[in-house]
């Protein structure tokens, strides 16, 4: 009876355990699902205003292209910066845009701030070498790839200087109030735990851009929907 008892003790732990287990996965699983959403939807708000967002030229030229919806900065003299996003390439020889690669954002700051702020950040990735530095272990924008503001509007020619001195190109978006914004010194980091999690094997932000280990998972179709069309605008446009 004793050993009956115990067996079913030891049963109902390690399905108790296993039920926790899965509710983690389900919601970590959950919140990468929700920031391809917010990253898609980031997109879709800046392409929205035809005279304010990413010229598609840009779109249809570049490499690739990170996403972090809703990056806080704040501080009091010492600031910090931190965010979640997304990095999604294209395929060279289809121009069709990928699986994504889960990335963070995070940096610090000194000197007369105070206050908070929310901001949205795209960084277009225009060659292989930016490519190639985003990919790299705690790259800091700035001091491995030139980085420039970039220009907007929806139809806004691009001039050739700038696709050839900017590695990167920025855009943001921001909410709140902070003194004096800038990229120099924010550290973007390859998550590649949440890559792990997402497709279920351990695999890298290299691997996933670069070596095509993983395909496009479902939940990820929203995201590359909407980069295709607004890439494949220009490319359209031009070849009439």
């Amino acid at each position: 009876m004793i050993k009956k008892t115990v067996a079913l003790f030891l049963f109902g732990g390690v399905l108790f355990l296993g039920m926790a287990a899965t509710r983690v996965a389900n919601a970590a699983s959950g919140e990468l699902d929700r920031r391809i959403h917010e990253s898609k939807n980031v997109m879709d708000e800046v392409m929205a205003t035809p005279d304010q967002s990413i010229p598609e030229e840009l779109l249809a030229k570049c490499k690739a292209i990170a996403i972090y919806p809703s990056v806080l900065k704040g501080g009091f003299i010492f600031g910090a910066r931190f965010g979640k996003g997304v990095v999604v390439a294209r395929d060279p020889k289809t121009g069709q845009w990928g699986s994504i690669a889960f990335s963070t954002i995070g940096g610090g700051s000194w000197g007369l701030q105070i206050g908070g702020q929310a901001t949205d950040l795209i960084l277009v990735i225009m060659n292989e070498r930016g490519l190639d530095g985003i990919l790299s272990d705690n790259f800091t924008l700035g001091a491995g790839a030139a980085v420039s503001a970039g220009p907007v509007g929806r139809n806004s020619e691009v001039s050739t200087d700038l696709t050839l001195r900017a590695n990167i190109i920025s855009y943001s978006r921001s909410r709140g109030l902070f003194g004096g914004i800038s990229l120099e010194g924010t550290v973007l980091t390859q998550d590649n735990n949440s890559n792990t999690e997402y497709y279920g094997k351990p695999v890298t932000s290299r691997g996933i851009l670069l070596g095509g280990v993983v395909t496009p998972e479902a939940s990820s179709k929203e995201l590359d929907d909407a980069l295709d069309e607004y890439s494949t605008h220009w490319e359209k446009r031009n070849k009439k």
